[in-house]
C-alpha cells in the first residue's frame, strides 16, 4: 500500500470543508499542517513517521519543480528507502545547475550543482541516483548520519558499490569531499540497522580490531546462530536495538540464545542504544573480554 497523498487546501475545499473547518480541524489535531496549503490526517502522520512524512512532502513538491531540477540529498534518500538517522528533514532538498532559474519556496533547500547523468526516475520524479545521494550526504551530513545512510544503501542496493567510487572520483572539488572520501570506503552493507552501523563506527573510533559482521557460529546446544560482530579471538558483540521486549517469551528465548553461545566457549558482550552514547564503557568491556579469552588460550 502506497503513501497517502498530501491534502491541499483546494482538495479539502472541494471535499466540502470551509476555511473555518480546516482551521478547526488543524487546531483539534485532526489535520496536521505540513506547510503552506499542505495537510495530512493525524493518523497518516503517526503511521508514516518523520521520514515517511518527508517522503510524502518530497513527492508533492517534486511534482512542481522546473525542468532540470532534481530531488536530492535527504529527500532522495527518503525516496530510495535509505535509513535516515537524526538527519534534519525540515526542508525538501533539490539540486539544479547553478545557471538555472526557477521559482523556489521557503520549504525547499536548493543546492546549485551539476548532477550530470546520476539521475533516476522514481514515481515519475527525477531523483539523484543512490550513489550520488550517498556521496552528497557523505559530504554534507555528520559522519554518524552519513555512515547510517551509506550502509543502508549498500544493504538495499549492493550493485551501487562500484558507482559510489565512480561518483566520488568525479566529484571534482565539491565542498566536503574530504569527508566523503573518509566515509565511502568505510561503508558496509552487512550492517542490518542504524544501530549496527553506529556500533561499527564506534568500534573503529575506539581503536578496536575490525570485527567480522553477521558471522555464523555453533552454540553449545548444536544450533547455529548469526551474531552481529565477531572477533577471531572468540569475542561476540551483540547490539540490542529493542527498547523493550514485546513478550516474556522473547526474553526467555534471548537468554537461551546467549547461554548457548557462551556454553560454546565464546565471550559475549552486549550493548544498547543508550550505551552507544557512552561507548567507552562498551569498548572497555570488549577489551576485558579479549583479555579473558587470551588467558584461556595460553
Amino acid at each position: 500500500m502506497g503513501d497517502p497523498p498530501i491534502l491541499t487546501t483546494a482538495a479539502l475545499t472541494e471535499s466540502g470543508m470551509s476555511d473555518n473547518d480546516i482551521r478547526r480541524a488543524t487546531r483539534a489535531g485532526d489535520l496536521v499542517r505540513l506547510g503552506r496549503g499542505m495537510f495530512l490526517h493525524r493518523s497518516d502522520v503517526e503511521a508514516l513517521g518523520e521520514v515517511g512524512v518527508h517522503r510524502v512532502r518530497a513527492r508533492h513538491l517534486g511534482r512542481q519543480l522546473s525542468a532540470g531540477t532534481v530531488l536530492s540529498h535527504v529527500s532522495a534518500a527518503s525516496l530510495h528507502g535509505l535509513d535516515l538517522w537524526k538527519a534534519s528533514l525540515e526542508h525538501v532538498h533539490v539540486s539544479r545547475p547553478p545557471h538555472r532559474h526557477g521559482r523556489m519556496t521557503s520549504q525547499i533547500h536548493v543546492h546549485p550543482t551539476e548532477v550530470g547523468d546520476d539521475v533516476v526516475l522514481l514515481d515519475g520524479l527525477p531523483v539523484t541516483s543512490v550513489a550520488r545521494t550517498v556521496v552528497d550526504l557523505a559530504r554534507t551530513l555528520p559522519r554518524d548520519q552519513a555512515v547510517v545512510v551509506g550502509d543502508s544503501a549498500l544493504r538495499l542496493y549492493p550493485d551501487a558499490a562500484a558507482d559510489l567510487l565512480r561518483v566520488l572520483a568525479g566529484s571534482g572539488h565539491r565542498h566536503g569531499l574530504a569527508k566523503a572520501r573518509a566515509v565511502v570506503p568505510f561503508l558496509d552493507g552487512r550492517s542490518e540497522s542504524a544501530g549496527e552501523s553506529l556500533s561499527r563506527l564506534r568500534i573503529a573510533e575506539a581503536g578496536l580490531p575490525r570485527p567480522i559482521l553477521q558471522y555464523e557460529i555453533v552454540g553449545g546446544n548444536g544450533r547455529r546462530y548469526r551474531v552481529d560482530f565477531f572477533w577471531e579471538n572468540g569475542i561476540v558483540g551483540e547490539f540490542d536495538g529493542r527498547i523493550k521486549y514485546s513478550a516474556p517469551r522473547d526474553v526467555f528465548d534471548e537468554k537461551l540464545r546467549q547461554d548457548a553461545i557462551r556454553d560454546a566457549g565464546y565471550e559475549v558482550v552486549r550493548w544498547t542504544w543508550a550505551e552507544l552514547e557512552r561507548f567507552d564503557v562498551v569498548a572497555e568491556r570488549l577489551r576485558q573480554a579479549a583479555r579473558r579469552a587470551a588467558k584461556l588460550t595460553r
